[in-house]
This record gives structure tokens, sequence and C-alpha cells, in this order.
């Protein structure tokens, strides 16, 4: 396995020692792959999310809600009433 040194401001350093305190991280080296493993699907799931954002916006301004119409809906939905 590779080794690599990196430098962190210590508010950094502090909150990677605290992780490790949790007992989820045997240490540094653990806690930073874990990071790295879930990065690819953060992005992904940030990427998705900034989607639906800018859809949002392009759908034009927004419609008052019919609340009581949303609440038929959900009981109809639900079998509650005919």
């Amino acid at each position: 396995m590779a080794t690599m040194n990196i430098s962190l401001p210590d508010p950094m350093r502090d909150w990677v020692e605290a992780q490790i305190k949790t007992g989820q991280y045997a240490n540094n080296s653990d806690y930073l792959r874990d990071l790295i493993r879930k990065n690819p699907s953060n992005t992904k799931k940030l990427k998705s999310l900034q989607e639906a954002i800018t859809q949002g916006f392009a759908s034009g301004k927004p419609a008052k809600l019919d609340m009581q119409a949303i609440k038929q809906n959900a009981k109809q939905q639900a079998g509650l009433i005919p």
C-alpha cells in the first residue's frame, strides 16, 4: 500500500480525530479512505440534486397550493374515501 502525507489545518485535524474517537474508524487513514470511497456517490447525488433544483427554477412561477384538494386526493389514494 502506498503512503501519502497530507497537511491539514488544526480544525480539520481535530474533526478527523473526533471521528476516530467515535469508534467507527480505526485511525486517520481508515477515515480518509472511507471519505474517498464515498466521494463518487456523493458527487452523483449532488449532481442529481442540482439538476432537480435547476428544473424547478425552469418550471416557472409556483402556483398556490390547494391543501384541501391535496388532502382529499391523499385520502382517496389511501382508500379512506371512495
